[in-house]
């Protein structure tokens, strides 16, 4: 059994060449994203927002939830990929990040099926359950703020409907988690949500590790 490929910066050029399907709209809300203060880091990558799109399609998703929205980036990929009458609800602690992406969202003619949340995330995604009831989501995709991490999988875990999926960015968390000398407080939170995955029945898991580590949980029927 070969080992993981060592992706040099030739060979990630080679990947994208031959299965990165973005257009002009996504390459310039992502660059306009990357000149932003933390934006290289924050955004995810053009093949894991394809991924996503990818993912909504196969599960049949009509309904997602976004816990981190940043400039919007991922949205609008999921979006897209949504039918006509499908939505994204995606929370966000301020509108002034999201505000740079609206106007793409507009511009690709997806604004309708966009639902922002702005305010903390805690009380956003109780309100969620308060009023849409627990399985009311396909899909929900969490990349927010770390420490939160693992209060964020357990609300999406109640939220999605049995046989959807979780999906949680950075679980690799730029290779601090396997270092045990590191112990501020993102990468513990990280680290606990990766145990709590490794060990929950509930689910069905996958780490995938590419870019910064995404794990897939399907919500077990």
């Amino acid at each position: 059994m070969a080992d993981q490929t060592a992706l040099s910066p030739a060979l990630l050029e080679y990947a994208r060449s031959v299965a990165l399907r973005d257009d002009g709209l996504l390459r310039e809300l992502h660059e306009v994203t990357a000149g932003l203060p933390g934006g290289r880091a924050m955004q995810i990558m053009p093949e894991e927002a394809q991924f996503l799109a990818l993912l909504i399609r196969l599960v049949g998703a009509r309904r997602v939830l976004e816990i981190g929205t940043f400039t919007g980036y991922s949205t609008l990929c999921m979006a897209r990929a949504l039918p006509a009458d499908g939505t994204v609800v995606t929370c966000d602690i301020s509108d002034r990040w999201p505000g740079v992406g609206a106007p793409y969202w507009r511009r690709a003619g997806v604004e309708s099926r966009i639902d922002l949340r702005v305010g903390d995330a805690v009380r956003t995604l109780a309100e969620l359950r308060e009023h849409e009831g627990d399985g009311s989501f396909d899909l929900v995709f969490v990349d927010a703020d770390k420490t939160g991490y693992p209060h964020y999988y357990e609300q999406a875990l109640a939220l999605v409907r049995p046989g959807g999926l979780v999906a949680v960015d950075n679980t690799l968390f730029f290779g601090r988690v396997a270092d045990p000398a590191v112990e501020d407080a993102d990468t513990v939170a990280v680290r606990a949500l990766n145990e709590l995955l490794r060990d929950d029945e509930r689910v069905d898991i996958a780490l995938l590790t590419v870019a910064d580590g995404i794990t897939l949980a399907r919500r077990r029927e």
